[in-house]
């Protein structure tokens, strides 16, 4: 199944499944959670250092060595969904409701190409 195919609700149903099967939600608290996600996001962030964009783009790309991209950004997803999954936080509203916020902080007429942070432009 592909991402057109596939909802989160179907994703978070599937780890859930994975998890309890395992006996494993006394272990998923808020904190051991998001440690997991800063982890995971580390472990992929590694996987690019000291390489410059063209060196990135061609690692993704690289049957063998992109393996390992997907692996460690599919693991972030993981720790993300299950997060949500047990606390009950519906991602698609909450990113709906974040990007929102965002619009807001980040107009087009003051933002478009430009890469400030809200706070910095005028």
């Amino acid at each position: 199944m592909t991402d057109i195919d596939t909802t989160l609700a179907d994703l978070e149903g599937e780890i859930a499944k994975f998890c309890n099967d395992r006996d494993w939600d006394s272990f998923h608290t808020p904190k051991d959670l998001a440690i997991g996600i800063s982890s995971e996001a580390g472990e992929l962030l590694e996987l690019f250092r000291f390489k410059d964009e063209a060196q990135c783009r061609t690692l993704i790309a690289d049957p063998v060595r992109g393996k390992n991209v997907r692996d460690e950004l599919s693991d972030v997803l993981y720790f993300v969904l299950r997060f949500a999954q047990m606390n009950g936080i519906d991602m698609s509203d909450a990113l709906r409701s974040k990007m929102a916020d965002n619009s807001v902080k980040y107009p087009v007429d003051k933002c478009k190409g430009r890469n400030e942070k809200y706070d910095e432009y005028d």
